[in-house]
């Protein structure tokens, strides 16, 4: 790995891939461990040998790169900035914008509910202790499902007669802490706002 070269003058940001990748699962890869990382910083960091050894260790380069090969990471010219102020205030700002409907709702691993848009309350309290459900269920079988089926996805989903996601539960580990992102119809996870939610919530959460 000693042949690659970093580039000047770029910093490091995840990509929605790569902070999805960060927080969807418990297994601490290298990967994982160095995307949570980035995602503890409040500001984007600066592609520099010391910022990265400091991050993940002398052999910095093969996890960068095989980031990078993924698209879990992307080289910007200006560094970004982690939103401050209250999550009251920020999910619900960021939410809507991850379900073409503007239905979604954030719960903690006992079913109750961080932050919601779109739902009528009662929906609400049901859909985050179906979440909390889901959960324990899935944690009984995640291992038999993955090694018998090899999903790669920890995400279950209500679906229509033609396979389509009608309600969707997407589990993300940050820290000690288990939340459930729960999305109705058609979910747009792949734009920035999912990298600023995940981010907002590992600064937080993250320790």
């Amino acid at each position: 790995m000693s042949t690659y070269e970093l580039r000047e003058n770029l910093y490091i940001a995840l990509t929605p891939a790569g902070a999805y990748y960060a927080v969807s699962g418990e297994e601490e890869t290298p990967y994982r461990v160095f995307l949570n990382q980035l995602l503890k910083q409040r500001s984007s960091v600066a592609l520099k040998h010391e910022n990265l050894v400091e991050l993940a260790g002398d052999d910095y380069q093969e996890r960068l790169y095989h980031c990078q090969q993924l698209g879990w990471v992307q080289g910007l010219e200006e560094p970004i900035h982690v939103p401050e102020g209250r999550l009251e205030t920020l999910l619900p700002e960021l939410l809507p914008e991850l379900s073409a409907n503007g239905r979604v709702l954030l719960a903690d691993a006992h079913g109750f509910t961080i932050a919601a848009s779109g739902f009528e309350q009662e929906v609400i309290d049901e859909l985050a202790a179906l979440s909390a459900d889901i959960a324990i269920v899935h944690q009984k079988y995640h291992r038999t499902l993955d090694e018998a089926l090899s999903l790669g996805s920890n995400a279950w989903a209500l679906v229509d007669a033609g396979g389509n996601s009608q309600v969707g539960f997407w589990p993300l580990y940050i820290g000690d802490h288990r939340f459930v992102l729960v999305l109705d119809g058609f979910s747009r996870l792949n734009q920035p706002t999912l990298t600023t939610l995940i981010w907002v919530l590992a600064t937080r959460y993250g320790g």
